[in-house]
């Protein structure tokens, strides 16, 4: 394994003889935020971990009670609203596919096309760490689909399939 910086963040990769995929172990916000264009309040995801480029990857967030939806979602039970769950799940793709197209793709937008199938099966609260897993179903030009699940303590809390295009 060799560790490279890379801009604005620490990424560490390696090369897979095998099947020549490459992986990033780890990238953080720094990272995160020069391959995307989100910012506070709107960034939902905190780092990236298990990257396997045009595959997989598996996205972190923080749920803190300071978030600034938990006052009006809900006054008294601060719950993480669905859509944004689904928007992290976005997230993380979208940085998937800026970290296999490469630099050139660095702050491109990628607007959602299709969101399917989308179920939440229990809410996300303060405290809570979302574990976002990402995998590419498909890849035709500029569009990309992808099934995403988030998990809480290993538990599936919410998931869908949906396809995006990078703007480039």
């Amino acid at each position: 394994m060799s560790g490279e910086k890379g801009g604005l963040g620490d990424v560490e990769t390696k090369q897979e003889s095998q099947c020549d995929v490459q992986t990033i172990d780890r990238i953080d916000v720094n990272r995160i935020m020069q391959a995307i264009p989100h910012r506070y309040p709107f960034l939902l995801i905190d780092r990236m971990e298990d990257i396997v480029l045009g595959v997989k990857a598996t996205g972190i967030k923080n749920v803190s009670v300071n978030e600034p939806f938990f006052p009006g979602h809900f006054p008294g039970r601060p719950v993480m609203p669905g859509v944004l769950i689904v928007e992290a799940m976005a997230q993380t793709a979208a940085t998937l596919v800026v970290l296999t197209l490469g630099e050139a793709f660095e702050g491109k937008l990628v607007y959602f096309m299709t969101i399917e199938g989308a179920k939440f099966r229990r809410p996300v609260e303060p405290g809570d760490q979302l574990r976002i897993h990402v995998t590419k179903e498909r890849h035709r030009s500029n569009v990309w689909k992808f099934k995403g699940e988030a998990h809480v303590d290993g538990i599936v809390v919410a998931e869908a399939s949906f396809s995006a295009m990078i703007m480039g």
